[in-house]
């Protein structure tokens, strides 16, 4: 199980959509104590929701092509 590769992908996504969504209700006028609320809020909702479907996909050996790092096949890029 990719556990260490999901936790690096989540710790930097993480901080990421955090900034993106506080970053927007700033500059809609809400005060910066809102802002971060919704920030840390909805990053950790919107994060964790991501890792409980990447875990159901991965238990249930369903194919991520967006995902996955590594094709399960060698393909040139003259065959798509």
């Amino acid at each position: 199980m990719p556990i260490k590769k999901w936790i690096i992908q989540y710790a930097i996504a993480l901080p990421i959509v955090f900034v993106l969504l506080a970053g927007v209700q700033f500059l809609k006028g809400r005060s910066l104590e809102y802002s971060i609320e919704f920030g840390v809020l909805w990053s950790l909702i919107s994060v964790v929701i991501f890792a409980i479907r990447r875990f159901y996909n991965y238990r249930q050996n369903i194919n991520c092509a967006v995902c996955n790092d590594i094709p399960n096949n060698n393909q040139n890029s003259d065959d798509r």
